[in-house]
């Protein structure tokens, strides 16, 4: 194909006649859109006329037939009007889902615990970690009729993610029938940052982006979960060092997610363990989180496409100090309060008469189950009465999210027992 040719030579109609026109499709394709689309992003401009134009300028000036070939031309234009369609859907995709996740009067269930986990949580009551009794429990609370009216969105584990009802209807399936979103844990846990007093950073950046596009593609996750671990200590705690790292290993995360069309929830968690009093935790919870929002900022994260997750001790104070408006919601785990405190305590903050302008909702595992696995024991004949159980902490944190809970009165003794353990692990 020829670039530049001389005003003697072969004119360039005749150069690109024998040539199909992309351009002349791409105006087929301007002209067939709707008013409105033409008028709102200016895409239905004739291309093609403008190129020639330019052109029959240029070759007036220089005494060139030819600058590009129209062909070439019109498949790099088309590519750019795609790709610039591409990034509006996926930036649109990612404000409505996480918009639905901070839908008012709902809140996630996070069921992503490990295996381990998870295990430990059987033991409790004489069952064996075996895959069955898994997928028994997380059957068990996904099916519990109504409870969808009171959640947004599921955390699961991998192994989850890929499981089946009794009757065979995949997890996912039965998620976004309720009109849930499905989401996934991504972090591959914490590893201590050497040369610091036991602090860690979460590691599991390596094979991110493949595996968010194949929980996005393949799996039908919308959105993703990642934890960082932080905690107080006599040393100064935090440090610098790993405030530092944690957020931007938090930011890379939630960047590769966006790019793989998965909303990501960033998870600063300051542990509760330690002699230090809550005011100490939430000093450390406000330097933590202003850290993260510059580092997401410097990412160049969609913030309206992100939830944050944090634990009970931040003070509304704080999120109003450090945490963008864009931000689509603030969730909260239950950092092992028993099922009871954790929703008088989100009830209490969703009461306070300040503005707050994004929901404050929950996404507790420990404190949404506790009751459920008391009443189940693993036997069948107790499913029913487990899930009522369930469905009445849903009920009862869905109203605490608005400021409306009323209390439990004769409350399950299990909703009162304190889930504290040290040093937890997902």
């Amino acid at each position: 194909m020829q670039w530049f040719s001389s005003s003697s030579g072969p004119s360039s109609s005749s150069a690109t006649s024998s040539q199909p026109s992309l351009l002349a499709e791409w105006n087929s394709y301007a002209a067939a859109r709707s008013a409105e689309d033409d008028a709102g992003d200016g895409f239905g401009i004739d291309i093609e006329a403008a190129v020639r134009s330019a052109n029959d300028r240029v070759a007036g000036t220089f005494g060139v037939t030819s600058l590009v070939p129209l062909a070439a031309v019109a498949s790099w234009a088309v590519s750019q009007i795609v790709s610039v369609r591409n990034v509006m859907v996926l930036v649109d995709e990612l404000i409505k889902t996480a918009k639905l996740l901070a839908t008012p009067g709902k809140g996630i269930l996070a069921s992503d615990e490990s295996t381990g986990t998870i295990g430990k949580r059987l033991s409790s009551i004489n069952l064996e970690n075996v895959e069955a009794n898994r997928q028994a429990l997380r059957e068990l609370l996904f099916t519990a009729p109504g409870v969808f009216e009171y959640l947004s969105g599921v955390i699961l584990f991998e192994e989850t993610l890929y499981q089946k009802t009794s009757d065979g209807t995949p997890f996912v399936d039965v998620l976004v029938a309720g009109g849930a979103v499905p989401g996934i844990k991504v972090d591959k846990g914490t590893v201590e940052i050497a040369g610091t007093n036991g602090e860690t950073t979460t590691q599991g950046h390596d094979s991110l982006g493949a595996r968010c596009a194949k929980y996005y593609a393949a799996a039908g996750a919308r959105f993703a979960k990642w934890r960082a671990v932080l905690k107080v200590g006599p040393g100064g705690e935090p440090s610098e060092l790993a405030v530092k790292l944690n957020a931007d290993g938090l930011a890379r995360y939630a960047l590769i997610c966006q790019e793989n069309g998965l909303v990501p929830i960033v998870e600063p968690e300051i542990l509760t363990d330690g002699a230090h009093d809550i005011n100490a935790c939430a000093a450390a919870t406000e330097r933590v989180l202003a850290a993260l929002y510059k580092s997401l900022s410097d990412h160049k994260v969609l913030l309206e496409g992100t939830l944050l997750k944090t634990n009970m001790s931040t003070r509304v104070a704080a999120l109003r100090r450090t945490v963008p408006p864009a931000v689509a919601g603030v969730v909260f785990l239950s950092g092992g309060q028993s099922e009871e405190e954790a929703t008088q305590n989100l009830n209490a903050m969703n009461k306070l008469q300040v503005l707050k302008p994004w929901t404050l909702s929950f996404s507790f595992g420990r404190a949404l189950q506790q009751s459920t696995l008391k009443k189940w024991l693993g036997k069948e004949e107790n499913v029913a009465a487990a899930q009522a159980a369930f469905l009445a902490r849903c009920k009862a944190n869905s109203e605490a999210t608005v400021g409306k809970y009323a209390g439990a009165g004769a409350a399950d003794a299990a909703a009162s027992e304190s889930l504290y353990v040290k040093g937890y692990k997902y």
